[in-house]
């Protein structure tokens, strides 16, 4: 269950110890068929994937590779364990995430270094300036404001998103938000920054999540088949000179990077966009959604 951060909030090993025994419960395997672990958070301290993984699954000896990737810390973890599996380093890979978060807007937890969006805040300031409000929205809240002067965007449609996502997760039980709101609601919530609304902004989460990765050998070894799941292809990517270069806030929040990730993904698994059903779409802000339907190839730009 994905939770409001709070005093009384499961402890990440609690929740790790959930997450990784459902998955090997759901795959049908004991943790000692796991050959390396690849585990991801943001929020702790260096190690936090060998304390969750200890005394919550088992003290097998195994590589255990900790990320921190932002947004794309989940993922990422996922990316580096079918990599192991592909490669042919390892059969089957635990693939782990948590989060155990401060109540409030992200901030930064060094103020003794280098920034690492810097450049990117420098795109922002530079072509909307920088307000006294938390950064991330800002920086979301930009890229729609360019995309509705380059293409007429009406605002709304950014809130209408929001209005989907949150009929969505009254959907799923583990969901930490389970009330559904009208659009009305999401458009008169509280202002975060421009137009975004609260409504419109994910909020700061505890939980924690599991997959287990096999290569098709192990899968046919333990007769997994009935339960297995396929990646056809997945893709990594990160910025390309363009996010610096073209003075563009909806490029400096990741629009090409994701669209030559989908191109590359799509290419892989001998699929187009028009072939996809069902997407399950990163929306840290109704915005980031919005504009990756386009990056995505699901229609042309500016016609979202």
């Amino acid at each position: 269950q994905f939770t409001k951060p709070n005093e009384k909030s499961l402890d990440y090993p609690d929740m790790a110890k959930e997450a990784g025994k459902k998955a090997l419960a759901d795959a049908g395997i004991p943790y000692s068929a796991v050959e390396q672990a690849c585990v991801g958070y943001v929020y702790g301290d260096s190690t936090c994937g060998q304390r969750a993984i200890y005394h919550g699954l088992g003290l097998t000896g195994i590589p255990i590779i900790n990320v921190n990737n932002n947004c794309a810390t989940g993922s990422t973890a996922l990316f580096m364990a079918r990599q192991l599996v592909e490669g042919g380093l390892a059969d089957c890979v635990l693939a782990l995430g948590f989060e155990r978060m401060a109540k409030g807007s992200l901030s930064s937890g060094f103020s003794d270094r280098t920034n690492p969006i810097d450049k990117h805040l420098e795109i922002m300031m530079n072509k909307y300036g920088l307000a006294s409000a938390p950064v991330a929205p800002q920086m979301f809240a930009s890229a729609g404001k360019e995309h509705m002067e380059k293409y007429g965007t009406n605002p709304e449609y950014f809130a209408k998103i929001a209005w989907k996502n949150h009929i969505h997760s009254t959907n799923n039980p583990y969901s930490q938000f389970q009330k559904e709101y009208t659009l009305d609601e999401v458009r008169n919530s509280r202002k975060i920054f421009d137009f975004l609304t609260v409504l419109q902004c994910c909020p700061t989460s505890n939980g924690a999540a599991a997959a287990i990765l096999s290569s098709e050998e192990f899968v046919k070894r333990h007769k997994l088949q009935p339960n297995a799941v396929e990646i056809l292809a997945q893709v990594m990517a990160t910025d390309y000179p363009s996010t610096f270069e073209e003075n563009s806030c909806m490029k400096m929040v990741g629009y090409d990077m994701t669209k030559k990730a989908a191109e590359k993904c799509f290419e892989k698994a001998g699929l187009k966009p028009t072939d996809v059903d069902v997407i399950e779409l990163h929306d840290c802000f109704s915005v980031n959604e919005f504009i990756t339907y386009e990056a995505l190839g699901l229609c042309p730009e500016g016609n979202s």
